[in-house]
């Protein structure tokens, strides 16, 4: 089986959006300092355009979790794999994530979050995906609605291929 990738959203609708996003995040958190936490790999791509733009005072840290394996569908089962290296008890917290698909994963991460305490947590994502929503999440961010797609690009991937698609594409398999 082959596949094929057909744009989506092209690289400056993305770097026009993130911007706007930006500045919105910098609008609420004016005059504090934010604590960025990347879910990993795909989000790695989206926080470095993010941060770029932020005003405020960041600091960064980075969790790796997955339900996917190699599968372009959740299977619903949340593993950890690495764990923040710093605590955020009293910090501002801004989660950002790649895309909010099922919901499954970024519900548990948000409860393992909220336990370790932080003054505040919020979510940002590139992508929204609330078609295919099976646990509720609130997204206090969202760069972009999608269609129920299978998309890569822009840190996103189809078995760790595309990653580095400086666009958001779809997979179509053959």
């Amino acid at each position: 089986m082959s596949e094929t990738v057909r744009v989506l959203l092209t690289e400056e609708e993305v770097d026009r959006r993130i911007a706007e996003i930006a500045g919105k995040i910098n609008e609420d958190y004016k005059g504090r300092q934010v604590h960025l936490v990347c879910v990993l790999k795909g989000g790695v791509f989206f926080i470095c355009e993010l941060a770029k733009r932020l005003t405020m005072p960041v600091s960064m840290d980075f969790m790796s979790v997955t339900s996917y394996g190699a599968e372009t569908k959740s299977s619903g089962v949340v593993k950890i794999l690495k764990d923040l290296d710093e605590g955020i008890e009293g910090k501002d917290v801004l989660l950002v994530e790649d895309i909010v698909d099922s919901g499954r994963t970024l519900s548990y991460l948000i409860e393992n979050l909220k336990n370790r305490n932080p003054r505040s947590l919020r979510l940002c994502t590139l992508l929204d995906k609330p078609e295919r929503r099976v646990t509720e999440v609130g997204v206090d961010y969202v760069c972009f609605q999608i269609p129920d797609e299978f998309v890569v690009g822009y840190g996103l991937d189809y078995a760790q291929k595309y990653r580095n698609l400086p666009y958001i594409g779809v997979v179509e398999l053959d």
